[in-house]
């Protein structure tokens, strides 16, 4: 998979919705972004309902906090890092076109990650190729059991690699041909040398272990 940093194009884009979307604050006056989400700081109710008022220059603060947070889980969840980019816009652009529902109690990092999924869940279905989206399907899949369970915006799939090396090299290896290499089952049981039955059985249960893997993660960082 290619790096996670969110591309210049996508802070572009941004803007450009923005600057045809916003009315924010003209000439000087001093905005609630000014002064807040310095590095790090997580952003200040006063610049959330900033941005839910249409401040311009307050939802862009949002955009750059966020940026990198909901690209990188876009991308660790498409091969095409042209679709995580396009997609991470359309985040945004969601975000302030529904940004009446931003309140003071509004967890805007797991509201926007919440936003990416659906996109993702629509982009799956628009695609009818199906071994393209294989490998989204796959992390929205273990996305789906733990959900609810997460609160924050932290990416449940920042474990995944752990994960995988647990696995046998058998089953690596099959998770690795049918949702990397977006082979068909065919073709797997031809490179395992096993019949389509048992690389169905074989994949069924690395996937159950990679979900009970992730899944003692959390338990233990709970």
């Amino acid at each position: 998979m290619e790096s996670s940093q969110p591309p210049a194009r996508s802070m572009e884009s941004a803007a450009l919705v923005l600057g045809t979307a916003a009315h924010g604050r003209e000439g000087g006056n001093e905005s609630p972004s000014d002064s807040v989400c310095a590095a790090g700081v997580e952003p200040h109710h006063g610049l959330v309902m900033a941005a839910q008022r249409g401040d311009q220059k307050a939802f862009t603060a949002l955009v750059e906090f966020y940026q990198q947070t909901v690209f990188g889980y876009l991308r660790a969840r498409l091969f095409d890092s042209t679709d995580a980019e396009d997609l991470c816009q359309e985040t945004f652009l969601r975000c302030y076109q529904g940004r009446e529902k931003l309140s003071r109690a509004t967890q805007v990092g797991p509201w926007l990650i919440g936003i990416a999924r659906n996109l993702l869940r629509e982009h799956v279905k628009r695609i009818t190729r199906r071994r393209e989206v294989a490998w989204t399907e796959l992390c929205l899949e273990l996305d789906q059991m733990v959900q609810e369970r997460v609160e924050s915006s932290s990416d449940v799939l920042q474990g995944l690699p752990i994960c995988m090396e647990s696995l046998g090299p058998s089953a690596r290896q099959a998770i690795d041909l049918r949702y990397r290499a977006q082979l068909k089952m065919a073709e797997i049981a031809n490179t395992l040398r096993r019949s389509e039955g048992a690389v169905r059985l074989l994949v069924h249960r690395a996937r159950l272990a990679l979900k009970q893997c992730l899944d003692n993660r959390l338990k233990g960082s709970e």
